[in-house]
């Protein structure tokens, strides 16, 4: 059974930062591109940032320098550094995995970040 579990979310001030971290289970993590998005209320759901199995990153261009992805193959773990958020930046985060072996993609549950004074 295939799980990813995020967790990390939480209500934070503008100009704060958070980590997001995203468990990875049932799937060989070490050879799937990983990925976090963000889906606010009544808006699609966009991509955040990616990482492939050899750690090249891509990150939406609105969140670049703000944003780092970053992954533990030992620990089965992606993670999300958020710095200098703003309130536009609230949202649902998402974990995404693509997986080879399955052929398909698995999404975590989400975690929800506010920012707000």
């Amino acid at each position: 059974q295939v799980q990813l579990v995020e967790s990390g979310g939480g209500l934070v001030q503008p100009g704060g930062s958070l980590r997001l971290s995203c468990a990875a289970s049932g799937i060989i993590f070490s050879r799937d591109t990983m990925g976090w998005y963000r889906q606010a209320p009544g808006k699609q759901r966009d991509v955040v940032a990616t990482i492939t199995t050899n750690g090249r990153t891509n990150y939406a261009d609105s969140l670049k320098g703000r944003v780092t992805i970053s992954r533990d193959n030992a620990k089965n773990t992606v993670y999300l550094q958020m710095n200098s958020l703003k309130p536009e930046d609230t949202a649902v985060y998402y974990c995404k995995a693509t997986s080879r072996y399955y052929g398909r993609d698995f999404w975590g549950q989400g975690t929800q970040v506010t920012v707000s004074s």
